[in-house]
């Protein structure tokens, strides 16, 4: 008879972890909601705080620094044939709204003669300005022989910049009047963490983002340049494992970070390469862009084949990479991709590693 035998019970595969994707809920002009899902438990607080607090800072603008209103030495004087004093005027000019092409100084001019309403809309600029805002109100003539000249002087930043105080006005022309410039064109921001389920687990998280802006950027683009200048910001820290002396690689900070954070497997590469890049656990398209030659060739099983493969698909998506290239170019043949482009070549499991290799049949 023979004697039992008690197998051992069969390990549950590991769930595949879903990747995170984003999508736009709403979006017009001045006010976006959008969606990022599914995320671990907890990351949704640490993608949204940092995010929002970058919204409120951090968001390129123009704004008008300082005028000069002819006629008018300082801010105390009163303009006759206007209604509003100068300081109220002032206050109006901080509230005009600026689109701008272009990231540099500009003018903006007002000349306008006769009783009525005056506008933002009714100021002079140049092509690559636009007033977000034209039915501003600025000021009341109520003499048809008045006039009023202004001219405007605009300039890009970020955040709140306050008119300076005592000694650093002193070398200001007479009759130039600062302005506080408000340049953040971001108005307020929330974000809200939802539990959600992917399968049978009910611990993972949704966050809602909501953007509300000027109009002189649209809440999508201002999200994703928030986004860019936090992803270069944690880029800093990848290299925190190369040695001390040697020089940070920032040559790929250029990369946008969609493309940078891209998984491997978007790539489209052969089984045999995406197996030695995945077993070298790299995940993302950007851990590829920071090795250097030596470390692709290093990979196991990863030679000259698979280096040319690896650089025509990142010179599909428009990426290049100077180590990549240099490696494509000048290494020489590799004995580890011989027979390996073998479709039939099959890919078994290595118990005493626990890794996938290659059976070459030796």
């Amino acid at each position: 008879m023979l004697d039992p035998q008690i197998l051992p019970p069969l390990r549950d595969p590991e769930p595949e972890i879903p990747s995170p994707s984003i999508r736009v809920i709403d979006s017009n002009d001045t006010f976006a909601c959008v969606a990022l899902e599914p995320l671990e438990r907890g990351y949704a607080t640490t993608v949204g705080n940092p995010l929002r607090r970058l919204l409120l800072s951090s968001i390129q603008g123009t704004a008008v620094t300082w005028v000069k209103i002819e006629g008018v030495p300082h801010e105390y004087t009163v303009i006759p044939g206007v209604k509003e004093e100068v300081m109220d005027l002032l206050l109006s000019v901080k509230r005009i709204r600026i689109n701008a092409l272009s990231k540099r100084t500009g003018k903006m001019r007002l000349d306008v003669t006769g009783e009525g309403r005056v506008c933002a809309g009714d100021i002079a600029v140049a092509s690559d300005y636009q007033i977000v805002n034209p039915e501003l109100h600025l000021a009341t003539l109520d003499n048809p022989d008045v006039s009023l000249s202004i001219e405007f002087n605009v300039e890009p930043g970020k955040g709140y910049q306050q008119v300076a105080q005592g000694d650093s006005m002193a070398g200001l022309p007479v009759g130039v009047l600062p302005v506080d410039a408000i340049y953040n064109p971001v108005r307020k921001v929330e974000y809200s963490v939802e539990r959600m389920m992917v399968g049978q687990q009910t611990d993972w998280e949704r966050l809602i983002l909501q953007v509300w802006t000027d109009g002189a950027v649209s809440p999508l683009a201002a999200i994703q340049e928030a986004s860019e200048n936090l992803v270069q910001h944690f880029f800093m820290f990848n290299q925190l494992s190369r040695p001390a002396d040697a020089p940070l690689d920032t040559g790929n900070l250029s990369v946008a970070s969609e493309v940078y954070l891209m998984p491997i497997e978007r790539l489209d590469l052969s089984s045999r390469t995406l197996n030695c890049l995945k077993r070298a656990k790299l995940d993302r398209v950007g851990q590829v862009l920071d090795l250097s030659s030596d470390e692709l060739l290093n990979i196991r099983n990863f030679g000259q084949k698979s280096l040319e493969e690896l650089q025509a698909k990142l010179a599909e998506l428009g990426v290049s990479s100077s180590r990549v290239s240099q490696a494509a170019s000048e290494a020489g043949p590799d004995l580890d991709d011989e027979g390996l482009d073998d479709p039939d070549v099959p890919l078994v499991f290595d118990p005493e590693d626990e890794e996938y290799d290659y059976d070459n049949g030796d």
